[in-house]
């Protein structure tokens, strides 16, 4: 397989975003389980932006970068370092409550960095001349990714977090849900994977993140 220059660039900068990405949204679960007095992330050194800390060699690196290189890679099957948690040491709440409100940190970071990203494009293209290549970079690998990786996170299906957040907000009596879903969620993620249907499941993202582009491309242009 023959590499492009333009390919080795894509993947540099794609790969760096992506780290950046996951580290913010590993960051805000440790952040949110420290808040709700678990001291168990802090003790880990997950309490930190530091990419190095959240790293995953074949998640967040070999995956991304397989993505890039070979035709047809699904660039959402990627991940961190996961951040372990104690749910009997949060405080005023239950373990189950608690560990929702952890698992919608990450997702909700990401979606704080699209809104910081677009802020410091909009400003940087008000105030400098701003080139097309990076003004192209910073919507397409930072801006886009990170709402991407916020609605994928929250998809419902374990291990992602929308899996703890659909076990806390559904009653006691309908816990059988998540609990079923946490035995078969890789065999339910896989099918849809392979079936093509997350794509389907996906493209309220994709439209999302095709108009929140373009109003922040036509506020940088004044």
């Amino acid at each position: 397989m023959d590499i492009s220059a333009d390919q080795v660039r894509t993947a540099v900068v794609s790969l760096i975003a992506f780290i950046l990405s996951i580290a913010v949204h590993e960051f805000g679960h440790a952040w949110m389980a420290n808040r709700l007095g678990d001291p168990l992330p802090a003790q880990q050194g997950r309490l930190t932006l530091s990419p190095w800390a959240h790293i995953d060699p074949v998640g967040t690196i070999l995956m991304p970068l397989v993505a890039v290189f070979m035709p047809g890679g699904f660039p959402l099957l990627a991940w961190g370092k996961p951040v372990q948690t104690n749910p009997k040491a949060y405080r005023g709440l239950s373990p189950r409550r608690g560990h929702m409100l952890v698992a919608l940190m990450g997702p909700l970071m990401n979606l704080l960095l699209a809104v910081a990203i677009s802020i410091l494009l909009v400003l940087l293209a008000r105030v400098v001349n701003l080139p097309a290549g990076i003004a192209d970079a910073g919507i397409r690998y930072f801006l886009v990714l990170n709402i991407m990786l916020a609605f994928f996170n929250l998809l419902p299906v374990p291990p992602l977090d929308g899996g703890s957040v659909l076990a806390g907000v559904l009653p006691e009596s309908l816990q059988v849900i998540p609990q079923t879903l946490q035995r078969y969620g890789m065999i339910v993620f896989f099918l849809l994977l392979l079936s093509g249907a997350l794509k389907v499941v996906m493209r309220p993202a994709y439209q999302v993140a095709g108009a929140w582009a373009e109003v922040v491309m036509r506020l940088m242009a004044g």
